[in-house]
């Protein structure tokens, strides 16, 4: 008990930003790995044209992956993940990193604590701070890659962009270097209500838990149950914002448009061809990705972090016994 309160309020031990790089990288690689297929059906589902005045019924969750395997082999539900993996460590570091910096700099000076309110702000800043370093332009890239509906089994069926480092050379060279932040207000308002709610909800929910147990060591599937929750928040505060997001990133680039009339023009023409119900599309496998893709990440940081820590505590004192000696 006596550890537990030394690791609370302002005694709380400060963890080194290499730690976060690494524990944060690692669940962040295991994160793309398992969910990528899910955000590939959800991209699909979010580009896809059916609905009012197409004269087609819009495929559902398990219709569209199955249509994708179908005809573009299981692989192609992992179209984009070279992005991802690429972008995925400098995210997570920067994710944890910020949100850390941040939510230190919200906390009472006297104690240590930082409020509910100002967790919430720290999330909203880290989330900002991820879209605008390095969400954005992976995203550009992934989208482009996901939406290319070629089958890998054919060899003579030759798509636009090859890989993620082929889809950002074409992508630059084509149409520029500012292509890659392409609605980046919209994923950084995206990201920051994302990371505003998850890491809120995430650690007043952690915080509760603790005082339950009366340890700041959970039991990983209680950290997965936590991470899980707190993930499924996100989305269904900020879908619109998504599927709007998803297409300008999918388009080429309009010579005179600016930022806000893309979005009015995307914004209105979903409205006026596929109804207001196009604004949730892929709502399902997006929850079913980023909940479940909450909890591997938070119980793999947890895990990896609290490795880490006792590592270096291992060395430390290993260095003390032989100086005493």
């Amino acid at each position: 008990m006596a550890s537990s309160k030394a690791q609370t309020g302002s005694g709380k031990k400060k963890v080194a930003p290499s730690t976060h790089l690494i524990a944060g990288g690692i669940a962040g690689f295991a994160e793309a790995c398992t969910c990528h297929p899910l955000d590939t059906i959800k991209v699909r589902m979010q580009l896809s044209r059916r609905g009012r005045g197409s004269g087609e019924k819009p495929r559902g969750f398990i219709a569209t992956g199955a249509y994708i395997v179908r005809r573009e082999t299981p692989l192609g539900l992992y179209k984009g993940l070279g992005a991802v993996i690429a972008g995925i460590v400098p995210k997570m570091a920067i994710r944890f990193m910020s949100f850390e910096y941040y939510k230190n700099a919200l906390a009472n000076k006297e104690t240590g604590v930082t409020s509910p309110q100002g967790v919430f702000l720290a999330g909203l800043g880290a989330g900002t701070t991820e879209a605008v370093a390095v969400v954005n332009p992976m995203e550009v890239v992934k989208i482009r890659l996901q939406a290319q509906q070629h089958s890998l089994a054919d060899p003579l069926e030759v798509p636009r962009y090859r890989n993620a480092g082929h889809a950002l050379y074409t992508i630059i060279r084509e149409e520029g270097f500012l292509t890659l932040y392409r609605g980046v207000a919209l994923t950084a308002a995206r990201q920051a209500t994302n990371q505003a709610a998850n890491f809120t909800a995430y650690q007043e929910l952690k915080s509760l838990a603790q005082k339950y147990h009366g340890t700041t060591d959970l039991p990983s599937y209680e950290t997965a149950t936590i991470g899980l929750i707190s993930g499924a928040l996100g989305p269904f505060s900020n879908a619109p914002i998504d599927t709007i997001k998803t297409r300008i990133q999918r388009a080429s680039k309009v010579e005179g448009e600016t930022a806000i009339s893309r979005v009015v023009k995307v914004a209105s023409e979903m409205f006026a061809q596929e109804g207001a119900s196009a604004f949730w599309k892929g709502i399902t496998p997006r929850v079913a990705r980023v909940a479940p893709g909450q909890a591997v990440v938070f119980t793999i940081y947890e895990r990896v972090k609290a490795t880490i820590e006792k590592a270096k505590a291992g060395e430390f004192s290993l260095e003390d016994t032989r100086s005493e000696e």
